[in-house]
């Protein structure tokens, strides 16, 4: 999802966030009876269960995910039919047009495993050819066939697929299928959402019409479909069908493939069958720091994940839970912390293949305590300097866990809203933007290249305590993410909040940071404040120098998560107020 612009997406649920500032002020108990005597704020209690947990933004999909362990189906398999089911019923914040990254527990071999399933830039087109593409000045525009790049979800479902999964790949897409074909009615946030992302879309000048198959695809009688409304999509029916039987083959090599390549290269495009058939995810290996003895995983570069375990490095020399979430410090440290790893991130995270970042050298308890002295409690930075590290050598989140331990960490988008906007004929799924997350600077580690993975915002992320998993989690929301992680991970263990708490909690979200795209924070950025931010905090923030905006914009985010009881094995589930969501669990 993109950066630069809040969507709709909890807009009807302001008046129940606001009620929150309960839970912005307190730490929780396992006590149920806290919710209502005003220690803390939950929409609900965590989803329990000893043999299975699924928990996503949409409850139709959560269903099929459950369904699908019921019926013996791994934690793998439970993903992919709920990726799969999301394609569908939110369409604006992902589908297999996009892009993919997991992270896998596995039981048998008791060690995590990551996948990048991202995707590359068409490797016929030049940085000269792009730029004269451009006009001579960029950026790459989202809504355009320049913004595409390959699709890597497909291929990402059977790697994940061959290795952990057990029922048949047509099994699981079968209830997708089914829905498509006889229709679904559409949930409220994503109605929201949904509409506000068409309207915006074809806001762009569009004298070619390349927005003629977004229409047809996800329009109803000329408009978005409205809360409740019944919503088909045969064209995707079609696809997963394809995909069903012929594998990732069909996607990357047959008709699917071959329709992509048409329809780019009439509408300007430059990924071709070639780009198509040479697409290839890989395994690797997550990265992690300590925060107060839990080991904390994340993804390396090309995604921002690291920037997460950065900040935790930054705030863990702090006693948080001494400070309180009443107290202006707390707030104003993790921005200030946000504000120094997003510099590091705008000028290291890119496709190693091409720049390799100092991954450990970055993620060193030395190096954060170095970077730490530029925080001032007293006053906000409106400008920092990247580090000098030392040298050695719209998106979905889903999170599931099975009865054998497997627990699963994934995470799938196409960019902004409906991605580049761009349908190709007869599919029934748009094609992601991650191009406009190129630099244009020659000298940039994450400047444009043929055959480039692009710099990523959507990152799973996982905890072990003693070696043992105990918390898969995502938080979905473009550039939000790494901040949102640690808001998350201290509301559990400095506050002591449980998996449900933690989430529904009230969150900041800061904006203007320095970009990997070539955007400079000179003016030190925007800081939201949920309404469960008490307005004193807020004023003295302002005090210190920070620009906020308090309660008069919706949080950008999405939580879903899965706690793992070391002692008993028994999987607390959860899913935040913000979103249609729901984790659901036997």
């Amino acid at each position: 999802m993109r950066s630069t612009r809040f969507p709709a997406k909890s807009r009807w649920l302001l008046a129940l966030i606001s009620l929150a500032s309960i839970g912005g002020l307190a730490m929780a108990g396992d006590d149920g009876g806290s919710r209502y005597t005003g220690k803390t704020f939950a929409s609900r209690s965590p989803v329990l269960g000893s043999n299975g947990m699924v928990a996503t933004s949409q409850p139709l999909a959560s269903t099929v995910a459950l369904d699908v362990l019921k019926r013996g189906g791994s934690a793998i398999d439970a993903a992919i039919a709920a990726n799969a089911m999301l394609g569908l019923v939110e369409p604006s914040a992902c589908g297999i047009g996009g892009d993919l990254f997991a992270i896998v527990w596995d039981p048998k071999t008791q060690r995590l495993h990551g996948y990048n399933g991202s995707g590359r830039s068409p490797r016929g087109l030049s940085y000269a050819d792009l730029v004269e593409q451009l006009g001579g000045k960029g950026p790459i525009q989202p809504f355009t066939p320049l913004a595409v790049s390959v699709p890597g979800a497909v291929d990402g479902w059977y790697a994940l697929h061959e290795r952990f999964g057990r029922l048949p790949m047509a099994e699981l897409l079968a209830p997708a299928i089914r829905y498509a074909r006889a229709g679904y009615p559409v949930s409220q946030v994503e109605a929201s959402d949904w509409a506000e992302a068409i309207a915006f879309i074809l806001e762009t000048d569009d004298p070619a019409n390349a927005f003629e198959n977004l229409k047809k695809t996800y329009l109803v009688n000329g408009r978005a479909p409205k809360t409740a409304e019944i919503f088909r999509n045969e064209d995707l029916a079609r696809s997963y069908e394809m995909i069903a039987k012929g594998g990732r083959d069909a996607f990357y090599r047959g008709d699917i493939a071959k329709t992509i390549a048409a329809y780019l290269e009439r509408m300007g495009g430059f990924v071709d069958a070639e780009d198509l058939a040479r697409h290839r995810g890989e395994w690797v290996d997550p990265v992690s720091v300590t925060y107060r003895g839990y080991r904390v995983f994340e993804l390396p570069p090309n995604g921002q994940g690291i920037a997460a375990l950065q900040i935790l490095n930054l705030i863990e020399a702090y006693d948080l839970a001494a400070m309180g979430r009443a107290n202006p410090d707390f707030w104003h440290l993790l921005v200030e912390a946000k504000k120094l790893a997003y510099e590091d991130r705008a000028r290291f995270y890119a496709d190693p293949d091409f720049s390799a970042a100092p991954v450990q050298a970055l993620l060193s308890k030395e190096y954060a305590s170095e970077r730490r002295k530029r925080i001032e409690m007293s006053r906000a930075a409106q400008q920092l300097p990247a580090g000098e590290p030392a040298e050695h050598g719209d998106t979905t989140y889903i999170s599931t866990a099975d009865a054998d331990g497997m627990m699963v960490s994934l995470i799938q988008s196409t960019y902004w809203e409906f991605g580049s906007g761009l349908v190709p004929d007869e599919l029934g799924f748009p094609l992601q933007n991650r191009g406009v997350s190129f630099n244009l600077e020659k000298e940039h580690a994450n400047v444009y290249a043929p055959g480039k993975r692009p710099f990523h915002t959507i990152i799973p992320a996982f905890v072990l305590k003693d070696g043992k998993p105990v918390f898969s989690f995502g938080v979905m929301g473009g550039f939000v993410q790494p901040q949102g992680h640690v808001q998350i991970l201290v509301n559990l263990i400095d506050f002591g909040m449980n998996v449900q708490e933690a989430g529904d909690a009230a969150r900041f979200v800061h904006s203007g940071s320095s970009q990997p795209t070539g955007e400079v924070m000179r003016d030190g950025g925007i800081l939201r404040l949920e309404a469960g931010v008490p307005a004193e905090v807020a004023e003295a923030l302002r005090a210190r120098g920070h620009s906020v905006i308090h309660g008069e914009q919706p949080f950008v985010g999405g939580y879903q998560g899965i706690w793992r009881d070391p002692a008993n094995g028994v999987y607390h589930g959860a899913s935040e107020m913000r979103f249609d969501g729901a984790a659901m669990g036997y």
